[in-house]
C-alpha cells in the first residue's frame, strides 16, 4: 500500500477547463464531444508555443500552474500512446516517399514533452516519461511515491492522452477524447493506493480511468478501482 497527499490538481478536456465544469461533470459524467480545441498556453512565449502539439499543450496547461513557485520539482509524465498524430504524419510521409522533418521526428519521441518542459522551465530535477499500457497512471504514482520516499517535498505527476488518428480506431479504444490530468503530490496519508488481483468483476467506466480518479478527488465517491490484465488497483481518499 502506498500513501500520499494530493496538494493540488488541474485537468483539461474539450469543454472542461474550469473547476466548476469538472465539478459538474464529476456528478454527471458524460463523454465530451471530440473537437480540435486546444488548451490555452498563452503563458509561454509565441516561439515556444509553435513547437507544441496538442498533447504537449495539454501537459503544459495542467502542469505549469501546479509548478508555479516551486524549484527542483521532479516530474513523472505518463502517456500510453504518446504523440500518435505526429508519428502518423511521419509514417504517412514515409509511405509517400516524402522527406522527413527532423523537427517532427525529434518531437515525436516519448520523452519529447519532458525535454521541452526542462528547457522552458530551466528545470534540472529528475524527470521520467512512462508508457505503461492500461495502468500507466498507477505505475506513474509508484514512480512518484519513490521520489517522495527519497525526500522530494513535491512531485508533479502528469498523465495525458491525445485522441489517435482514425486509422488506429480498430486498435486503440481507450481514448474516447483527449484529456490531461496533473497532480501535485506531497508526503502524507490522506490518500492510499493498493494492489490486488482482478476477479473479472471490476466495472469499467466509459471515460478514461484518470478522470475516474478526478471524480474521487471532487468528492463524487470515496473509492475507485481500476483493473488491467490480472491487476486491480484501489484508490481511496481518507476524508
Amino acid at each position: 500500500m502506498i500513501k500520499f497527499n494530493i496538494a493540488q490538481w488541474r485537468a483539461w478536456a474539450p469543454g472542461l477547463e474550469s473547476v466548476d465544469a469538472w465539478q459538474a461533470w464529476s456528478h454527471q459524467p458524460t463523454l465530451p464531444q471530440s473537437s480540435d480545441a486546444a488548451p490555452d498556453v498563452s503563458f509561454l512565449p509565441a516561439m515556444q508555443r509553435r513547437r507544441l502539439s496538442r498533447l504537449a499543450r495539454m501537459a503544459f496547461s495542467v502542469g505549469w500552474p501546479l509548478a508555479e513557485g516551486l524549484e527542483q520539482l521532479p516530474l513523472v509524465f505518463i502517456s500510453r500512446h504518446g504523440e500518435t498524430p505526429r508519428t502518423f504524419e511521419i509514417l504517412s510521409d514515409l509511405a509517400a516517399e516524402q522527406p522527413l522533418s527532423p523537427t517532427q521526428f525529434s518531437l515525436s519521441v516519448h520523452n519529447a514533452v519532458i525535454g521541452l518542459w526542462s528547457i522552458m522551465r530551466g528545470e534540472t530535477s529528475e524527470m521520467t516519461a512512462l508508457a505503461a499500457a492500461g495502468d500507466g497512471l498507477e505505475h506513474g504514482l509508484l514512480e512518484a511515491a519513490t521520489l517522495l520516499a527519497e525526500g522530494a517535498p513535491h512531485v508533479l505527476l502528469v498523465i495525458t492522452e491525445e485522441q489517435p488518428p482514425e486509422a488506429y480506431a480498430n486498435w486503440i479504444d481507450d481514448v474516447p477524447f483527449p484529456y490531461a490530468l496533473g497532480l501535485l503530490l506531497t508526503p502524507g496519508d490522506d490518500w492510499q493506493l493498493s494492489l490486488g488481483s482482478d476477479d473479472g468483476q471490476t466495472p469499467k467506466a466509459p471515460w478514461p480511468h484518470a478522470l475516474n480518479l478526478l471524480r474521487l478527488l471532487l468528492g463524487a465517491q470515496n473509492t475507485c478501482q481500476h483493473a488491467w490484465m490480472n491487476r486491480v488497483w484501489t484508490w481511496q481518499h481518507q476524508h
